[in-house]
């Protein structure tokens, strides 16, 4: 993470804004933080950044994980279980059509 002078950044906004893809830039003003600027490398970034910074996201994450905890969530063993399950009557069905 760098930190960059406020004046500086405003001067060179574009070039600082490509730095931002790779590492998050700390703005100062009078040697002081005060703000961040992050930059993002692609669309996916973009996308997790706004789906982290949703508040109906947040919402939904934080009642699945109220729910796992009182018990009413799926192990991955089950997922794992049900994945093979369903490989192998997948494969049946082929086989049963030759």
């Amino acid at each position: 993470m760098r930190k960059i002078a406020f004046a500086e950044v405003k001067d060179h906004l574009s070039m600082y804004l490509v730095e931002a893809g790779k590492e998050q830039i700390v703005i100062t003003k009078h040697g002081r933080p005060a703000g961040v600027l992050l930059g993002f490398k692609d669309e996916d970034d973009w996308f997790e950044y706004r789906l982290e910074n949703d508040p109906r996201f947040q919402r939904k994450m934080l009642c699945a994980r109220a729910s796992i905890r009182k018990g009413n969530g799926v192990s991955w063993e089950s997922i794992k279980n049900e994945d093979a399950r369903r490989s192998t009557a997948s494969t049946v069905r082929a086989d049963a059509r030759r």
